[in-house]
């Protein structure tokens, strides 16, 4: 079944919405809001439909030619929004957001426009490619979870991460057979880092041999994470980096959200602070350094930790380190006064939500990846029906850490009612 279709709008995930003549909703990857597209129906449902758009008839306004080689010959699923001029993506994110809290959370806020980064491409400073079945190694392509192409270049990813993935390529008849994935990461010194993940297999004993046919100029380690084991450094320079350990990937737009946040807090001298989800602790560091009477900097991964305690300075006396899932150790957290929280995409576990609630600190500034996740737990907080303290949104900036895709980090600060 084929169908001309216009779109509306670009949808969470980046699918353009349009309707059918029979009503139902269609979701469109690759169309542009304006887009008149001739849409072939690939998977009907009640209420809705997924589409492919086999031609654009007329295009709408903000639709541009993609410049990443894989986008369209290869459907690269890496990014959603390539399509799309630069004005019209930072809209269709910033909707995106609007659309959460005020669909998902019940929150009626003006969204002010999206904080832009400094640059459109080349800022992420990791990224994870997949082995597939066919031993082609790279991003799968859209709407296709198990088909994966064999990367070239990653228009997104920062020149390090380029030099060394194209190293990698030529000598991946190094790699163990058992690989499912490997990732790419440039750290802030510049160091290199390849960490090879494997399924089932036999202990990997070659990886000298990998990091003599690729090293370069720039320190290189290389990392082995075997099934569902713990990360190893088994070649290279003795870093002390956890190539594992969550950091945005990027890295300048990381740290304008990290200040921004701090700064939403209000004045933090002489306060107890909480800390969560803190990765490597820059957070903490810098709440301490502005004053903060105690830190409770809670992270789950202990190697995480240690990397923060490692590049703790003067400032981080204040600092108390707790090692654990936020959710079994929250209450047994001293009092705060005010809150920084920055989850998963998943957003928190509704105990986190329950024991903030119960803590009643005066402010909670959310940094989130995820608009809809972000919403439902707004949501959460300003419940009247559940217990302990109610909190109102009181203001939300969007920022612009990932330009090509339908993703946006956002801040959002949330006062005791």
């Amino acid at each position: 079944m084929t169908e001309d279709v216009r779109i509306e709008r670009i949808a969470a995930g980046g699918d353009g919405v349009g309707r059918l003549a029979d009503g139902r909703v269609a979701f469109v990857p690759r169309t542009a809001a304006g887009d008149l597209a001739r849409v072939e129906v690939i998977r009907p449902e009640k209420r809705f439909v997924r589409g492919r758009a086999t031609e654009i008839v007329e295009p709408g306004p903000g639709r541009t030619e993609p410049r990443c080689r894989h986008y369209q010959r290869d459907q690269c699923g890496g990014c959603q929004l390539q399509h799309l001029t630069a004005p019209a993506q930072v809209e269709a994110r910033r909707a995106i957001l609007a659309d959460a809290l005020g669909r998902i959370g019940k929150v009626a806020i003006d969204v002010p426009p999206v904080q832009l980064g400094e640059a459109e491409w080349g800022y992420r400073s990791k990224i994870s490619l997949t082995v597939g079945r066919s031993g082609a190694i790279g991003y799968h392509r859209v709407g296709e979870p198990g088909s994966i192409f064999p990367l070239v270049r990653c228009e997104i990813a920062v020149d390090g991460v380029n030099a060394l993935w194209s190293r990698v390529a030529s000598a991946r008849r190094l790699l163990p057979r058992h690989t499912a994935r490997v990732v790419l990461r440039v750290d802030r010194t510049g160091g290199e880092h390849l960490v090879v993940e494997t399924g089932p297999g036999p202990l990997w004993t070659n990886a000298n041999a990998l990091f003599e046919a690729i090293r370069a100029v720039t320190p290189l380690t290389i990392w082995w994470q075997p099934g569902e084991g713990a990360v190893r450094a088994v070649a290279g320079s003795k870093s002390a980096y956890p190539a594992t350990a969550f950091e945005q990937v990027n890295l300048s737009m990381g740290d304008q959200i990290r200040r921004y946040a701090i700064g939403q807090l209000g004045p933090v001298q002489g306060r107890r602070v909480w800390d969560l989800y803190a990765g490597i602790g820059e957070t903490s560091s810098l709440l301490a350094l502005a004053g903060a009477a105690v830190v409770e900097s809670v992270e789950w991964d202990r190697g995480t930790v240690e990397e923060a305690e490692r590049r703790q300075t003067q400032w981080g006396r204040q600092i108390e380190r707790v090692t654990g899932s936020v959710e079994k150790v929250i209450l047994l957290l001293g009092k705060p006064d005010l809150v920084i929280t920055n989850p998963p995409r998943t957003g928190m576990d509704v105990s986190v939500v329950e024991a903030l609630r119960i803590r009643g600190p005066e402010r909670i500034v959310y940094i989130s990846c995820d608009p809809a996740t972000l919403a439902r737990d707004i949501g959460r907080f300003a419940d009247p029906s559940r217990g302990g303290a109610v909190f109102t949104l009181v203001g939300v900036q969007g920022y612009d850490l990932f330009p090509q895709t339908a993703h946006l980090e956002t801040v959002a600060v949330l006062e005791r009612a």
